[in-house]
This record gives structure tokens, sequence and C-alpha cells, in this order.
């Protein structure tokens, strides 16, 4: 799909949504969910979810990363998080991985290879890695791995791990298959390692 496309289909868009929900739009948002997700275009969470606008909060990041809670060190990933649990009050969390991840592949293989994008390799913290390579080419199982320690990340937050002691949070892991269409669960025990079909 070319840009020319996306502007006509901007163009079109003030018709797609009839005036009553453009309103109510308008008058503020209210999300059931925030949904942390990987940057690939590849992966869209309105689709995967089917939420109408309005309904799901997002953050992408590349290979849908969750950095530790730091909060003198501001990022827009935690900013984001707490502003979806404390401001807008959201009751679940999602963490979607997914196969074929280019993140993941970069950060199984440690980064080598790619030099010309330092940035990206800080932000995923290639260097504390040891290089191996990934067990398939979908690097479904390092892709998986790799979401369940965003999730143990998560649960460090300590207004995440409050609401979930309470009840008034749940913290969700997704993995969605690209070639398949599939998503799976991620256990809810460390202990287990089956993913199920949701």
């Amino acid at each position: 799909m070319s840009f020319e496309n996306f502007v006509q289909h901007a163009r079109r868009y003030p018709n797609l949504l009839s005036a009553d929900q453009r309103e109510q739009l308008a008058t503020g948002q209210s999300p059931s969910a925030l949904f942390i997700g990987c940057s690939d275009s590849r992966v869209t969470p309105s689709h995967i979810t089917g939420a109408e606008p309005g309904t799901l909060f997002e953050l992408r990041t590349a290979g849908n990363v969750v950095p530790k809670y730091s909060p003198d060190s501001g990022s827009s990933e935690m900013g984001t998080i707490e502003y979806a649990v404390l401001q807008l009050g959201i009751q679940d969390i999602i963490v979607c991985g997914h196969s074929h991840c280019g993140a993941v592949t970069a950060l199984t293989i440690a980064g080598r290879g790619l030099d010309e994008l330092p940035a990206l390799c800080t932000w995923l913290g290639t260097g504390a890695q040891v290089a191996t390579e990934p067990e398939d080419a979908a690097v479904r199982t390092e892709s998986k791995r790799h979401l369940r320690s965003q999730l143990d990340v998560l649960r460090e937050y300590p207004f995440i791990r409050d609401r979930i002691e309470s009840g008034r949070l749940r913290l969700h892991g997704w993995f969605f298959e690209i070639d398949t269409g599939l998503v799976y669960v991620a256990p809810q025990s460390a202990e287990d390692e089956d993913f199920l079909p949701l």
C-alpha cells in the first residue's frame, strides 16, 4: 500500500464515523484495556482485537519492550503505562508478542550486524546478551520467552503490582502468530511453559 493510499483513506475517514460517534469521541476516552505491542507493521492491535476507536489504549515499541520502572529517568513508555493505569483506570493490560519479530531476532543474535542501529541495540539491551542462533526463522520460542520477561518487568511496577494484588487489574500475555493469524495466551504460572490458544 502506497503513501497515496494512506492519504486517500485519511480524506475518506470523516465519513467512516457518524457525527454522533465523532462527537462522543470528542468528549473523552475510556478505554478498557492497555495494549502493549510491537511497532511491527504486521501487528495491528485494532485488527487483532476488533477494538473500536476509544476502547483500546495503545503502546507500541520495538520488540514490545517494557522498560524497568524508574520514574526519575522518564520515558514515554513508562509515562504511557502510568497514564493508562493511574489516570484512565484501565482494568486489563495485554502485552502482545509475535512471531517473526525482528527485534527479538536482534536480541537473540546480540545485535550482530546492526552497528548502524545503536539506539535500537541500546533499547533492546543487546550488549548484555550472548549471541545465539534462533531455534527457527520465526523466533517463536525466543519471542515467547521475551514476552514472559516483559510481563515480569510490568509486575515490578509498584502501582501495577498493587492493583494486581487487590484485584483491580489483570495482566495478560498474548502471542500473535503472523503466519497463521492465531493468538495464544501466555501461562500465568512460571512453572507452566505451554501457550494455549486464546
